[in-house]
């Protein structure tokens, strides 16, 4: 019954710093010594006096006293000094967590961190002394303290482009990729077909990396997770079923494989088949089963409004750059290699998830992707400051995320996916992405906010058509599994 006590008064233990109702709580006395590693790190060194500790301890035994049940008393009718010899462990580890709890929240509030982690404390390693007064440290990662960069009048230049019909062509046939059948192509691979292929890495002629059956895109560029082949067009152009390719692979240095950070490996390409696409005819059911189109022009009229969304991009993307360029220019700050390690995959999942918001295809995406991976650790850093600085401007100027706000976001992502936006959210949900998407959206009002005020000079932008194939494969091979930001395998919960 003992225990069950003790457990039942815990809640009244960690509250021990409080007066009586209605009176404010006593502050502890602490000594608190704070160390700067870098910009977002705090070490801090924290001394509880002897006289909180007692004054804690004597507050707990007072609670317990009523309840203790000591062999050979009536429940609560035990001398102090035989409940204090009982139950002093168990005392001490209750007052433990209090003191801790209070002293992190004191310590918080009269430092006024803006804290981005939680404290990195070893709870088991500290112990109350029976005497003098009890320290513990801690570290914890924090927003860098800075002075605002002006940022209310800029200068800055606007991608601009009128679409054509040969535009709209183009996109169409990128469009209708996913619609179409792949066929055996009699004669050699020219651009634009695609290869059945099976690829291996190779380091110091041992295999490192298999990708069988692989069907790839002949563009220019073979983009990997850890790599590129430039000159893929020219290598695999005039390939036949059989033909064996081999290219270098200067590996990215955010790798997964670490040991092979930086370093060339082999890449062995095995041409398996050679193939060609042929497109949907754009008929009456087919407009209908892919959008519910009545007319081929009400379809081409969609896919403008894609194209448009996509120069949007273009444009939100050219804008951002200079304002980071603008905002970042004095934030010097060294970041944690801890953070930043952390942050990369957030930063992907971000980059990703404002492509599919886009409307960009699943091909485009999955090559923009690997470019981020191989330049992860700089391009990681650069949205760091560039997010602590429109998070200041954020609160500021009171910009907050609203329902709407995740409701409009998670639909624009389901059109690009084709799933239902009920769909969307339980993904993002179930990978704790919310909060990436909140941070998407704050920013995004903050750059409106910026661009709201900025000047503008138009200049003319030319759509680029897609010279980069994506695979998501590490040549180098890797220790563990690549973090997965493009496809989640959820079961439809829909029914």
């Amino acid at each position: 019954m003992a225990a069950e006590e003790l457990e039942d008064d815990n809640t009244t233990a960690v509250v021990e710093g409080e007066g009586a109702e209605g009176e404010e709580p006593q502050k502890l006395s602490l000594d608190v010594n704070i160390a700067k590693p870098s910009a977002c790190e705090r070490r801090i060194t924290v001394t509880v006096s002897r006289e909180d500790i007692d004054r804690y301890m004597d507050n707990a035994f007072s609670e317990l006293m009523p309840s203790a049940s000591v062999p050979g008393f009536r429940v609560g009718r035990a001398p102090r000094k035989i409940v204090v010899q009982k139950f002093k462990d168990q005392i001490a580890d209750q007052v433990k967590g209090s003191l801790l709890m209070d002293s992190l929240g004191q310590v918080a509030e009269d430092e006024k961190f803006a804290a981005i982690s939680e404290p990195d404390l070893d709870l088991e390693a500290v112990e109350i002394p029976d005497e003098g007064p009890l320290t513990f440290e801690f570290s914890i990662e924090v927003r860098p303290e800075f002075d605002l960069p002006k940022w209310k009048g800029l200068k800055l230049k606007q991608p601009v482009h009128k679409f054509g019909p040969e535009d709209i062509d183009s996109q169409i046939e990128q469009m209708l990729a996913k619609y179409g059948q792949l066929v055996p192509k009699d004669g050699a691979a020219e651009e634009g077909d695609y290869l059945v292929i099976t690829l291996r890495g190779l380091a110091d002629g041992k295999e490192i990396s298999k990708d069988e059956e692989r069907v790839v895109r002949l563009r220019k560029t073979l983009s990997f997770v850890d790599g590129r082949v430039e000159d893929f067009l020219a290598l695999a152009k005039g390939a036949k079923e059989g033909d064996k390719l081999t290219a270098e692979v200067k590996l990215s240095g955010s790798a997964p494989n670490e040991e092979l950070r930086g370093k060339p490996v082999t890449l062995e390409i095995e041409v398996l088949e050679v193939k060609q696409l042929r497109l949907p005819e754009l008929d009456e059911d087919f407009l209908a089963e892919i959008g519910g189109f009545k007319t081929e022009g009400d379809f081409r009229d969609a896919v403008q409004k894609d194209l448009e969304r996509q120069l949007e991009y273009e444009q939100q993307k050219a804008a951002r750059a200079q304002i980071s360029e603008m905002l970042t220019e004095s934030a010097d700050w060294d970041l944690p290699p801890g953070l930043l390690k952390r942050q990369s995959v957030r930063e992907l999942e971000r980059a990703v998830m404002e492509l599919r918001r886009s409307g960009f295809s699943e091909g485009e995406i999955r090559a923009r992707e690997n470019e981020l991976r191989q330049n992860s650790t700089a391009g990681t850093a650069a949205a760091l400051k560039e997010h602590f600085i429109l998070e200041r401007i954020a609160e500021e100027e009171n910009l907050d995320v609203d329902q709407g706000d995740f409701d409009r976001e998670i639909f624009l992502i389901s059109m690009q996916s084709g799933e239902s936006p009920r769909r969307v959210r339980a993904q993002l949900e179930k990978r704790g992405l919310m909060d990436v998407l909140r941070n998407q959206i704050i920013e995004r009002k903050v750059m409106e906010l910026v661009k709201s005020e900025a000047k503008f000079e138009d200049q003319e932008f030319t759509p680029s058509k897609p010279t980069v194939e994506g695979v998501s494969f590490a040549v180098g091979g890797s220790d563990g599994d690549i973090p997965a930001v493009v496809e989640d395998e959820e079961d439809d919960s829909e029914g």
